[in-house]
């Protein structure tokens, strides 16, 4: 057969006279199991990041803006790269050619959004840290916003390239057609592509962390404290006690920043090391030929993709007690508004007595809290330096 191509439709169709390639059955297995638990996690607790900085007044702070433009991103990758991943192990492509084309958009958008996020964020923490002074008129929510929302710009038409780099292939075999998603031309052109993409958002994302990062540790962890902020040994002084409570919460400030410095370091940390195996294999394949397909390394990059996009939630919750502290709230507010739905569904005849107790009871809590929120307001203001840049 001279010519076993003909093109209809933007699809490519190969006849092939030989059986369908099925997946192993231990592929898909393992596959769908790790695919969804993974999933699973990182789009439940990245929704709940969302939440708790939108509807937590004091944890609106330039890095929580950050970190919830990350998790917008993480969570595009999860539902466009990893669901999907789900249905190709089983039954090859099934969205069509509109969905290969949205489908890839869409987990270059997540990926290269996700880096940018972890760029500003570490930029964001050095000029805080490092510069204080300027970071009072630098580091606001409102400018973090504007960031936020250039990067989403820039990234979006960046990642419109890939709209007229994918395609849908069809190849017929004996018992039936197998439609995959890949590339329009040969893979060799795309080199440049993944090259700028490794350079932009993974190596140049590193080497400004490493940098930042380095110099923010030495302020940090290694210069001492200044000396009005040292304990003063003598007595006698009528301002003494002011001056060891000034201490205090100086020494507490810095403690905090030094805590969401170690979580936000730890993000980078794993960003570079999940992201590795992937990166790696690109660089691989565009100087051997052919390139490494093993089918379970494949798989590790996936699976280190999709974790990357969903441990940043465990993270801090493990390592920051304000999110520790508004996830058990949310998790709360949700099993209490679900118990309130309960006791109107089954028992209506309380009504009215629930109504009241229930109106003193949220009377008395919402002034405790505003009681507590006057008692801790240094507190709060210094644990993720809001009160050097929150002038939005």
């Amino acid at each position: 057969m001279e010519n076993n191509t003909t093109i209809f439709q933007d699809v490519i169709q190969v006849l092939n006279l030989t059986q369908m390639p099925l997946n192993p059955l231990e592929e898909q297995v393992i596959t769908i199991f790790l695919t969804m638990f993974i999933c699973g996690v990182g789009i439940a607790g990245n929704i709940m990041v969302v939440l708790v900085v939108l509807r937590t007044k004091h944890m609106v702070t330039p890095t929580n803006c950050y970190l919830v433009s990350l998790a917008v991103a993480d969570l595009i990758v999860l539902l466009a790269a990893g669901l999907p991943n789900i249905s190709d192990v089983v039954a090859f492509w099934i969205y069509g050619y509109t969905g290969c084309l949205c489908i890839t958009y869409l987990q270059y958008l997540g990926i290269n959004v996700s880096s940018c996020s972890i760029t500003a964020f570490t930029i964001e923490r050095y000029i805080a840290i490092c510069h204080s002074i300027k970071a009072q008129f630098i580091c606001t929510v409102s400018r973090a916003k504007r960031i936020i929302a250039g990067v989403w710009i820039f990234t979006s038409l960046y990642c419109i390239m890939w709209f007229f780099l994918v395609d849908t292939d069809e190849t017929v075999y004996t018992n039936g057609v197998v439609v995959t998603c890949g590339y329009r031309v040969s893979r060799s052109l795309y080199m440049p592509i993944y090259f700028l993409d490794f350079t932009l958002f993974y190596v140049i994302p590193l080497i400004v962390a490493t940098v930042l990062y380095g110099l923010i540790a030495r302020i940090l962890f290694m210069s001492p404290l200044p000396s009005h902020l040292n304990d003063r040994d003598g007595g006698g002084s009528v301002h003494q006690g002011h001056s060891n409570s000034t201490n205090k919460a100086n020494k507490s400030a810095v403690s905090a920043r030094k805590q969401i410095t170690k979580m936000l370091a730890v993000v980078v940390i794993l960003f570079a090391l999940l992201w590795m195996p992937y990166r790696t294999l690109v660089v691989v394949n565009s100087v051997i030929d052919p390139p490494y397909h093993n089918t379970w390394f494949l798989l590790l990059c996936r699976m280190c993709i999709y974790t990357n996009s969903a441990i940043n939630p465990i993270i801090y919750n493990l390592m920051s007690q304000k999110f520790r502290v508004a996830f058990k709230k949310l998790c709360k507010c949700s099993c209490r508004h679900d118990k309130k739905k309960k006791a109107e569904y089954h028992v209506p005849m309380y009504y009215s007595v629930t109504k009241d107790s229930s109106h003193e009871s949220n009377d008395l809590v919402t002034e405790n809290e505003e009681v507590s929120g006057h008692n801790n307001k240094r507190i709060n203001l210094t644990d993720d330096d809001t009160s050097t840049f929150s002038i939005s």
